[in-house]
């Protein structure tokens, strides 16, 4: 694979564990106000960036006092996990080490805002094999536009073509195709995305990386 070729990873669900922690602080806050999140809701809110979440919440619930004193409620609860807790998804780590051993380039698009990415991504070891790390935050726009991939990309100096990426969300997966990236959708749970939505959207789907190996991804990337 020549050095040109690039990989944006999602974080949350796709290279770290870490979204039942989103779920249960959603379950949370919801409990505070005294209310109960529908499928509907939970939808909803895997789609939406913290700022837009906790507006949302705030709406629904009336939780805090506004929308900015809900995402404080998030923040609070959510910092500490990734600094402490944020592990791998079983075989993602393997799996950058594979491709940087290949000169891939590599870089996280995440909707979680910079301080967790940062805390949840070098927690789990995988910060010394990526060339960027964006959220959607730093471009002003949700993985329902492509701003935040094509930033991730620009900071690899990938062209499009030459660039895959990795996510559990199948919206995003949407995102990515209707942008003109190849992807590979990795199955977290239905909220994000059932596995026939996934195997609907991206070029490749996958339950874990256990089932994808560095050779038959190399091998299909290359394949333009």
């Amino acid at each position: 694979m020549a050095a040109a070729q690039g990989v944006i990873f999602d974080c949350d669900g796709t290279l770290l564990d870490t979204m039942h922690a989103w779920r249960d602080v959603e379950d949370e806050l919801a409990r505070r106000a005294g209310g109960v999140l529908t499928k509907r809701d939970t939808d909803k809110l895997t789609t939406l960036t913290i700022p837009e979440a906790g507006e949302y919440l705030h709406e629904l619930f009336g939780l805090g006092e506004d929308g900015p004193h809900v995402v404080r409620m998030i923040d609070e609860l959510m910092l500490e996990h990734y600094r402490t807790q944020a592990h791998e998804r079983p075989g993602a780590l393997a799996f950058v080490q594979g491709l940087a051993e290949r000169g891939v380039a590599m870089s996280v698009a995440s909707s979680s805002p910079q301080t967790y990415l940062q805390a949840g991504l070098e927690h789990a070891g995988f910060m010394p094999y990526l060339q960027a790390v964006v959220s959607v935050n730093d471009v002003g726009a949700s993985k329902r536009e492509p701003a935040v991939y094509h930033r991730a990309r620009a900071l690899m100096g990938t062209p499009l073509v030459a660039t895959w990426g990795f996510e559990d969300s199948s919206y995003a997966l949407r995102t990515l195709r209707a942008a003109g990236y190849r992807s590979v959708g990795v199955y977290d749970c239905d909220l994000a995305g059932t596995f026939d939505d996934l195997q609907a959207t991206a070029d490749i789907a996958v339950r874990g990386f256990d089932e994808l190996s560095i050779e038959t991804f190399m091998e299909l990337a290359e394949c333009r």
